[in-house]
């Protein structure tokens, strides 16, 4: 069930945007702070674990490196928000251009 709080979020926020007539508004901000919040993620695991604690040792790159990168966090609060968000917002466009 922990897995599912983000995939629902993004689900939420997205239909709510649709509501109001701004659906690939509400997927683009789904996705925006997803991405945003992942990478500040790794950039902490990669702190705790590879730059001794320390924020001043982490370079730009270091968010990047895979072994800070888990299913967990690539998939279930990255990967699978942004394609249901998305995806929502697509298969409203398709049940509206439908007669």
């Amino acid at each position: 069930m922990q897995n599912l709080i983000h995939p629902i979020a993004a689900l939420i926020i997205t239909a709510l945007a649709h509501y109001y007539g701004h659906g690939l508004i509400g997927a683009i901000i789904v996705s925006a702070f997803f991405a945003g919040r992942e990478h500040a993620q790794a950039e902490y695991k990669w702190i705790e674990h590879y730059g001794w604690g320390r924020r001043a040792n982490l370079r730009w790159w270091n968010a990047f490196d895979k072994r800070v990168w888990d299913t967990h966090s690539w998939f279930w609060n990255l990967a699978l928000p942004i394609a249901l968000a998305f995806g929502y917002v697509w298969a409203a466009q398709e049940a509206a251009a439908k007669p």
